[in-house]
């Protein structure tokens, strides 16, 4: 026994000894040191160099599709949604298997597969020996004598964090909305010491009018992110403070995360985060505010500042000191994705140079009124006074150029387009007269040598046989006549033919059976599945193979019925997903109509939910991703997209493998490529209804994002949307209910001690700003669910939603 420890004393006392010398001390740190050759790819094993601690990392964040866009970025290791701080090559993402290297020559190199520069550190001063991620943020070059010869924090891209310091000259740009691309809006600090804010003429540098000064006399000298105290101040030469940036309650450093950011819609914004969740009271708070400038960028801009905010023709509303962006009546986005990208009429501009068609003005277009709404900064090419409102609107409609009318007591500004930095606030005293389309098309003209219809020859070949008629003999008229007549009766006869409608092709890529065999198939529609707003579900048996399938028999009026079915067939014909129930065949058979579905052995989404015991919660969330994969593809994939109008759970039906299939296209609602919204009678039910059915406003795909937003709270609780029996329990209404445990930390009274769910709480919290996101009131608000599927997946992250009534009541009041 005394020699065991005798021998264990020695062994110890040999490595305290060596400990120095040891590669991993903590002294050395050399392990957060890269050295020359040291390389990172994208998408392999390693991605990432850490800094000592561990809370920030350097290497490459997958982007967009995580199979072939990789940005080389800095982000926050130990926050799950990897929040970036600064990155390189957001214009050029790098594809699968890029490289980033530490050369002696040229420092840090970004290559593609190919061996082609994608990237590299630029205004190297001195040979670099070794690289490294510190705890600040901030990845630095290093030279023999330990001299920082370059570092991010002096190249920053649209963040700044605690200890970072913007020298005279610098700048940081927002990004795309969409991307990490570079974006419309800068913060810089001039060399004559002033913060300016500003947009830019993409794609080139130039910069327009600033949106936001802050005049410090010349005093300016530096931007300086202050860690001791978290707040950021402009610093004169001499040290002193010269204007200070951060206002309100400060968290400190040591418990809170902090960096401050040039957002994708121009505000500069502080943000704040617990660094720990272990605390209840703030273990599911994700970034939150503390200041941003400007205070109202809608109301910001200058005479001189191009597209503005929200791009040409685009209306600027505030939202919580955020713009929120929309387009006029009639009008869309010229870029879907974006919403900064400015808008484009959605209707054919009879321009002053154009072939007349004879119709009145007053047939054509029609002057809609938009209240609180402005473009100030637009110039107007005629201004009229003393005018009435009613002469405003009637000089507008008859002048070819004009596109709007700003009216204002007895002023009328007669505006073309573009107009620029559109704005609506209750301040706005103006009322714009917007010309749109009066949904009358104009009657086409019949040019020379046209022939839109055969009229045109009819009337060509009545001439030549009235010609030929008056020079001829009776005997040969009537020889002549008879030809006539016979040509002109196949005329018609192929007019006839070519105006009989011919089966598409989906019709033809499903199966046709006739009413007896799905009658033999349901053994005389037996066997009830559920029934639907239009018509009943059997189960049946097909083939050979005995296939098991689902028939819906629409059972309503013919007119009615046949409506829906001519929808159904042709939405569902055209679509294939895996998570769409598919459709295999349908019946048209005299008075009867019926669709052929695939069986989904495990029943709907409601009674896998709401029954007994609890659904597996990564189960749930699988369903969750997989039904908004579904609705994205419907949207945004399809040749035609595709409104559902009733998304429920009892219209998800489970397969074999609980793999969710969006079912029921009964009340899809179909859009050219030219439409971007439509006006129809309300659809859905009631619960997940958007509330823009009741505002006669505009229907688009952001109402299957709301119905989204309340099935993804009902999976995370497991509890339908609306409980009467609760009465007037807080709990009653579950949208409520769930954003009040969001904002007060109740994460564990919203699933009830549902520990697997607690258990992921990260996940738990994504998937619930996820859904608040979508229930905004305000449907421009909502995210699409192009936006929606990253961010549930944590690819994108996703920011603190507002109170989804909040932008409504400010209107009302």
């Amino acid at each position: 026994m005394f020699v065991n420890l005798g021998l264990l004393f020695s062994l110890s006392l040999l490595l305290l000894l060596l400990l120095p010398f040891h590669p991993l001390s903590v002294s050395s740190q050399i392990y957060s040191n890269v050295s020359l050759g040291e390389s990172l790819s994208a998408g392999g094993r390693i991605s990432s160099w850490l800094s000592p601690s561990g809370e920030f990392a350097f290497g490459f964040q997958a982007i967009n599709n995580p199979d072939d866009a990789f940005l080389l970025a800095i982000w926050y290791e130990k926050i799950l949604e990897k929040t970036i701080v600064w990155y390189a090559n957001g214009d050029k993402p790098a594809p699968r298997g890029s490289k980033v290297q530490l050369t002696i020559n040229g420092g840090l190199e970004l290559n593609n597969p190919q061996g082609e520069e994608i990237w590299r550190a630029q205004s190297i001063l001195g040979v670099v020996t070794y690289a490294a991620m510190l705890d600040t943020g901030n990845f630095v070059l290093v030279d023999s004598n330990s001299v920082h010869i370059w570092e991010s924090f002096k190249n920053p891209s649209d963040t700044i964090l605690p200890t970072q310091i913007l020298e005279l000259g610098s700048m940081l740009s927002s990004r795309q909305p969409t991307n990490y691309s570079k974006g419309r809006f800068q913060l810089r600090l001039l060399t004559d010491g002033n913060l300016v804010m500003n947009t830019v003429a993409l794609p080139t540098n130039y910069a327009y009018a600033s949106y936001y000064v802050r005049n410090t006399s010349g005093s300016g000298y530096q931007i300086v992110f202050d860690e001791s105290t978290a707040t950021i101040h402009i610093q004169s030469r001499n040290g002193i403070t010269s204007w200070d940036l951060t206002n309100g309650s400060i968290p400190s450093t040591k418990t809170h995360y902090h960096r401050a950011t040039i957002d994708f819609n121009g505000v500069f914004t502080q943000y704040t985060r617990p660094k720990s969740s272990s605390n209840s009271s703030n273990g599911y708070e994700s970034w939150s505010i503390i200041w941003s400038i400007p205070a109202d960028i809608c109301s910001s801009s200058s005479p001189n500042v191009g597209e503005g905010t929200c791009g040409y023709n685009g209306i600027c509303k505030l939202v919580q000191n955020r713009p929120v962006c929309e387009c006029p009546t009639q009008y869309k986005l010229i870029d879907p994705n974006n919403t900064l990208s400015g808008c484009k009429p959605d209707f054919i501009q009879q321009g002053c140079y154009e072939n007349g068609s004879g119709e009145s003005p007053e047939i054509l277009y029609r002057m809609d009124e938009l209240l609180n709404t402005d473009w100030p900064n637009s110039a107007d090419y005629q201004t009229l006074t003393p005018y009435t409102e009613a002469e405003c609107q009637y000089s507008c409609l008859y002048d070819c150029q004009c596109a709007m009318a700003a009216f204002n007591y007895e002023h009328c500004w007669k505006k073309g387009l573009p107009v620029r930095n559109g704005r609506q606030n209750s301040d706005n005293r103006a009322k714009v007269l917007l010309k749109v389309s009066a949904g009358n098309p104009p009657l086409v003209p019949v040019n020379p040598g046209s022939n839109p219809d055969g009229k045109e020859k009819d009337q060509g070949l009545f001439s030549v046989v009235a010609a030929v008629l008056l020079g001829s003999s009776i005997f040969f008229n009537l020889i002549f006549l008879a030809a006539i007549f016979m040509g002109v009766l196949m005329h018609y006869k192929k007019l006839k033919e070519d105006k009989v409608p011919k089966p598409t092709s989906f019709e033809t890529n499903l199966h046709s059976f006739t009413y007896k065999d799905l009658e033999e198939a349901t053994d005389g529609f037996k066997e009830e599945l559920g029934r639907g707003a239009f018509g009943v579900v059997y189960k049946g048996v097909l083939g050979l193979d005995s296939k098991l399938v689902a028939v819906k028999k629409l059972d309503k009026v013919v007119q009615e019925g046949d409506k829906e079915f001519k929808t159904e067939l042709r939405a569902i014909g055209q679509t294939h997903h895996k998570n769409l129930v598919k459709l295999v065949g349908f019946c048209e058979e005299g008075q009867h109509r019926l669709l052929v579905y695939e069986f989904m052995s495990n029943g709907s989404l409601a009674s896998f939910l709401f029954g007994s015991p609890r659904p597996d919660w990564n189960q749930r969330t699988q369903i969750a991703f997989g039904i908004a994969r579904g609705l994205m593809y419907l949207h945004e994939d399809c040749s035609i997209p595709i409104i559902h109008c009733d998304i429920k759970p009892q219209n998800i039906l489970l397969d074999d493998c609980y793999t969710a299939r969006i079912s029921d296209f009964g009340l899809a609602k179909l859009l050219m490529n030219d439409q971007s919204r439509t006006r129809t009678a309300i659809r859905g039910t009631k619960g997940y209804v958007a509330p823009e059915w009741f505002r006669h406003m505009p229907i688009t795909v952001k109402v299957d994002v709301y119905s989204f937003g309340v099935m993804l709270m009902e999976i995370i609780c497991c509890r339908k949307s609306v409980e009467l029996e609760m009465g007037d329990d807080e709990r009653a209404i579950l949208t409520d209910w769930a954003d009040d445990c969001y904002r007060e930390g109740r994460l564990d009274a919203l699933v009830e001690n549902d520990m697997e769910a607690m258990n992921d709480i990260g996940k738990l919290e994504r998937l619930l700003k996820v859904a608040i996101w979508c229930i905004q009131e305000e449907p421009s608000l909502r995210p699409t669910l192009k936006k929606v599927v990253p961010m549930l997946e944590g690819i994108v992250e996703g920011s603190i939603p507002p109170h989804p009534y909040l932008f409504i009541s400010a209107v009302g009041t």
